[in-house]
């Protein structure tokens, strides 16, 4: 990953006389298949420079060159269609279909239908949107989190080398934001691609990039590493007042649910007779049980107070798991869902929903105090 694919070479950009440049003389290089994320505080310039980088506004001064060659002076168009731009507005056309979307800059290409067709199925099922029945909608049929999928799936549809993202998952609800930080992560595995990520959040630039540039004002860079070195030793206290307190904390962003062993809890499923339900119980140290239904998905803990106290099915006793983590989740995520959990664990499942265990506050300690 040693070789450069994007470099800004001292480029400056300036509205007007006499005010301060938005980028000031930045320099800075870009890794063949790595994430680089860009961020810092509101108006130090991060997505000046992601616009400058595709040019949809021209430097003041300074050379863009994208794989060796210089892109600075040439057609900015031609250079734009090499390059992925999803922004927070997602920016899908209200009045064409999901398929007509996502087929935009194949089109200006001149793929042919069959190949652009094949190209649309193949995007939707990448972003995990059935093509049958995604295909024919319209932008204002989706929510948030599929439009923003959508906004992926249009992106990458050409194929290109470098994708531009600008607080791509910003405007959504939490948990929506963490599925599709890790959908886009899973992606990334698979696709390595090169990719320009700018954020204001510091916690979401740990989890996302191979390397951060924490940007001071006019787009200067205080600190260009990985995550962990920026945690470990912050440049200056410009960079530990961005980066907060809670180090350890926001270690636990950099690791995995993956990383740890899963606990397992008893589990039963339809059809079960109380008395058994209740033999399984008293068997077990953890004093509660998961209920899986014919999908081995989690629905209900069930304890012994709950069995005694209600003559429903045992499958309608208990109270409903309603918040699950996937194996992508961070190690933040994981507290988050623990802290907020009648039981103080937190149900591990694959994508499918099908149950793999459970994460407890003591596996989580127990990885904090090796790493410490």
């Amino acid at each position: 990953m040693s070789e450069t694919l994007i470099r800004l070479e001292n480029v400056s950009k300036s509205y007007g006389s006499g005010a301060e440049p938005a980028v000031r003389n930045l320099t800075l290089e870009v890794k063949k298949g790595e994430v680089l994320v860009l961020v810092g505080p509101s108006g130090c310039g991060k997505s000046t420079t992601l616009r400058l980088i595709n040019r949809l506004i021209e430097p003041t001064s300074g050379r863009i060159y994208l794989d060796g060659e210089d892109v600075t002076d040439g057609d900015p168009s031609v250079l734009r269609r090499k390059i992925g731009y999803v922004i927070q507005q997602v920016g899908l056309f209200p009045h064409r279909t999901i398929a007509e979307n996502i087929a935009t800059v194949p089109k200006l290409l001149g793929w042919d239908k069959a190949k652009i067709e094949a190209r649309i199925d193949e995007m939707l099922e990448l972003v995990s949107m059935d093509p049958e029945t995604y295909r024919d909608r319209y932008p204002k049929e989706l929510s948030g989190g599929q439009a923003q999928r959508i906004g992926v799936a249009r992106a990458l549809a050409a194929d290109p080398d470098v994708l531009l993202m600008d607080e791509p998952f910003g405007a959504i609800d939490p948990i929506t934001r963490d599925r599709l930080q890790n959908e886009f992560l899973r992606l990334q595995q698979e696709l390595k691609k090169t990719i320009v990520f700018v954020t204001h959040d510091i916690d979401e630039a740990i989890k996302m990039g191979n390397r951060i540039a924490i940007l001071r004002e006019g787009s200067e860079i205080a600190q260009l590493d990985t995550p962990e070195a920026i945690l470990a030793h912050p440049a200056d206290e410009f960079v530990e007042s961005f980066l907060g307190s809670g180090a350890i904390l926001k270690g636990l962003t950099l690791k995995k649910v993956r990383d740890i062993e899963l606990h397992q809890v008893p589990t039963m499923s339809s059809p079960v007779m109380r008395e058994q339900a209740l033999e399984t119980l008293r068997a077990s140290d953890d004093q509660v049980a998961l209920f899986l239904d014919a999908n081995d998905k989690p629905t209900r803990w069930i304890d012994e107070r709950a069995l005694n106290r209600t003559s429903q099915p045992i499958e309608k006793s208990g109270r409903p798991v309603t918040v699950d983590l996937q194996p992508e989740d961070t190690l933040q995520d994981a507290l988050t869902v623990m802290l907020q959990s009648s039981v103080g664990m937190a149900v591990v499942t694959d994508r499918k929903g099908k149950y793999l265990g459970c994460c407890t506050i003591e596996s989580l300690a127990k990885l904090i105090m090796s790493d410490g």
